[in-house]
């Protein structure tokens, strides 16, 4: 079972109902949450990037209150912010990447794969760990690197 499989078995399990095939009058819109219903634009091609849309899509589920399509509105950029969080702790997480680490993926091409993401989301989920916890994390016997480039260390 791949990444969108499992999210939205789990998606219908809380009671959401997916529309996986929706006609968005803008490409931009990936997908969109609205009163237990996700839908996702019908010109996803993959199911890696399916899964990630839908990722932030229940992570607006889990964390928005209320209408936050108003970009104008600090409130809910922030609200949007916090669904994407939520979708990269989801499909990421500090463990995903010693996980991937241990697999011995060597870049993040290899990296995004191993975690069934598009690179584009995993650069942003290293970018937001980044900025959350510095130049490094250190976490159970592990260190997690941002900068110079990403890297993780095992300590005995």
């Amino acid at each position: 079972m791949n990444q969108y499989e499992k999210l939205v078995q789990e998606a219908t399990e809380d009671g959401i109902t997916i529309e996986a095939s929706y006609k968005f009058q803008s490409d931009r819109i990936k997908g969109l949450y609205c009163d237990g219903t996700v839908a996702l634009n019908e010109n996803i091609e993959t199911d890696t990037e399916r899964a990630c849309v839908l990722a932030e899509e229940l992570g607006h589920y889990h964390t928005a209150v209320g209408n936050i399509i108003d970009m104008q509105d600090i409130r809910n950029v922030k609200q949007e912010r916090q669904g994407r969080i939520w979708a990269y702790d989801k499909m990421i997480g500090l463990i995903g990447i010693i996980k991937a680490f241990q697999h011995h993926c060597l870049n993040k091409c290899d990296m995004a794969e191993y975690l069934d993401v598009t690179e584009e989301f995993l650069q942003e989920a290293l970018d937001y760990y980044k900025q959350k916890y510095g130049c490094y994390v250190t976490i159970d016997h592990y260190v997690i690197y941002f900068e110079p480039c990403l890297a993780v260390v095992e300590m005995y």
